[in-house]
């Protein structure tokens, strides 16, 4: 009686501890993830050498929630905008890290306690890129990212700051046939995948520069979790 006493109560503490492993696994925040920057993310190496150190310089982040909370605080259905510029060309962080500066656009829908969540949040999924945040704005944003079938649509406006559109990436957008994906995406995402940028531009101060960028092979569309 005593030995089955024990194993159920081993089984008990067991099935315990891995409902507890299992809710630390589960993501506390997740959603969709635009990435644009001012030079080819999808490219061949010609063309991203002859790049290297001259262009690429600035890029936009965008975070749109789908569900789950930031140090205590729901964003459910919230939106992050960073717009980001640093010394170098925006390429593999892990090999030429950057410590940029940025612009935080942060969704009007937001309360003052959401608006800080999201602000922390933007600069941690973000690392060392966002090293110095210039401003902070609110504005009100319209963020659909994945809208086709293939997921490689979106648009994005932020009243009169930012405005992006991409499309997914078709045959006649191959210029050498020797493209990869040369620079991972510049966050912690899931199932990443390139885009070509119809229309990229910031209008905003903050930065000491604005940008508009038109026909490019310079978006990531993916999923994030944290």
């Amino acid at each position: 009686m005593k030995i089955k006493t024990t194993l159920a109560v081993s089984v008990l503490a067991l099935a315990a501890g891995s409902a507890l492993f299992a809710k630390q696994l589960a993501p506390s925040i997740s959603g969709d993830y635009l990435e644009v920057r001012s030079c080819d993310i999808y490219t061949g190496y010609c063309v991203a050498n002859s790049e290297m150190g001259l262009s690429g310089k600035e890029g936009m982040l965008v975070w749109s929630v789908r569900e789950g909370s930031w140090n205590g605080t729901s964003l459910n259905g919230l939106s992050v905008i960073a717009v980001v510029s640093a010394p170098g060309t925006l390429g593999d962080l892990h090999y030429q890290p950057q410590h940029g500066k940025a612009v935080l656009i942060v969704d009007a829908k937001a309360n003052a306690k959401q608006k800080q969540a999201l602000t922390d949040f933007a600069r941690s999924m973000a690392g060392g890129l966002i090293h110095e945040v210039m401003t902070v704005k609110t504005s009100t944003l319209e963020v659909a990212i994945k809208t086709c079938t293939k997921e490689g649509c979106a648009t994005v406006k932020a009243g009169n700051l930012v405005d992006i559109s991409t499309r997914c990436i078709g045959g006649k957008d191959h210029l050498c046939g020797n493209e990869e994906t040369y620079y991972p995406p510049l966050t912690r995402v899931t199932d990443a995948m390139p885009a070509y940028t119809e229309m990229a531009a910031y209008n905003g101060d903050g930065l000491n520069l604005t940008w508009e960028l038109t026909a490019r092979r310079s978006a990531y569309l993916a999923s994030f979790s944290r």
